[in-house]
C-alpha cells in the first residue's frame, strides 16, 4: 500500500485503482484503530478494572481487523484487475459476457468482506461506549462515525457491480445480504454515536 501520503495521492488521481472500496477499507481501519486505542487507555485503570479481560479481548480483536482492512486495500485493487480487462475486451469477442461477469462477482466480493468485517467488529465501538475510559469517549464516538462510513462506502462498491451483472438472482441475493449487513450496522453505529453526542453535552 505504500505510505498514506501515496495512498491518498493516489486515491486522488485519475487511476481507478484506488478507489472507493480501498477508501472504505481504510476508513474501516482508522475506525477500528480508535476503538484500539480507546481499549488500550482504558486497560490496567483501577476505574474499570471490573472490564478489564473484556478490554484485553478488545485489544486483540481489534488489532486483527486492523490488520486484515489494511490487507483488504490491497485486495480490492487486485480484485478490480480482472474487471478492468473485461472492459477491455472488443464487444464482438464471444467469450467477453462471461468473462466479465465473473469479473464483476470478484470486484464486489472484496467490498462484501470489508462490510462484513466493520458490520462485525461494531460490537466493541459499542462496548467501548460503556465501559472505555469516558476521557476518551469522544474517540469512541468518532469510530462509530467511520465505521458507519466505511459501510456504507463498502455498499456503494457493492452495487455498482451488481447493477451490472446478468445474473440478477445472483445479484439480487448479493444486494440483499449488503443491504442486511448495512442496515444493522448503520443502526448500532447510528446509536452509538448519539448515545455518546448525548453524554459528551451533558453539562
Amino acid at each position: 500500500m505504500g505510505t498514506l501520503n501515496e495512498f491518498v495521492k493516489e486515491l486522488a488521481s485519475k487511476s481507478p485503482v484506488p478507489g472507493g472500496g480501498g477508501a472504505s477499507a481504510l476508513v474501516g481501519a482508522i475506525g477500528v484503530a480508535l476503538c484500539s486505542m480507546v481499549a488500550e487507555l482504558t486497560s490496567g485503570k483501577k476505574k474499570y478494572a471490573e472490564y478489564q479481560n473484556e478490554i484485553d479481548d478488545i485489544i486483540i480483536r481489534a488489532g486483527d481487523s486492523v490488520d486484515w482492512l489494511l490487507a483488504l486495500i490491497e485486495k480490492d485493487a487486485e480484485a478490480f484487475e480482472p474487471l478492468a480487462k473485461a472492459y477491455a475486451i472488443p464487444k464482438d469477442d464471444p467469450t467477453r459476457e462471461q468473462i466479465l461477469e465473473q469479473a464483476l462477482v470478484e470486484a464486489c466480493s472484496v467490498p462484501i468482506m470489508i462490510l462484513k468485517e466493520v458490520a462485525g467488529i461494531v460490537d466493541i465501538v459499542d462496548a467501548l461506549s460503556k465501559k472505555g475510559s469516558r476521557l476518551v469517549l469522544s474517540d469512541v464516538g468518532a469510530a462509530a462515525s467511520a465505521c458507519r462510513c466505511a459501510m456504507e462506502s463498502a455498499a456503494m462498491n457493492v452495487y455498482i457491480n451488481t447493477k451490472l451483472m446478468r445474473n440478477t438472482e445472483y445479484a439480487k441475493k448479493t444486494n440483499d445480504e449488503t443491504e442486511t449487513l448495512l442496515k444493522d450496522g448503520v443502526f448500532l453505529c447510528d446509536a452509538i454515536y448519539r448515545r455518546v453526542a448525548d453524554e459528551l453535552r451533558c453539562v
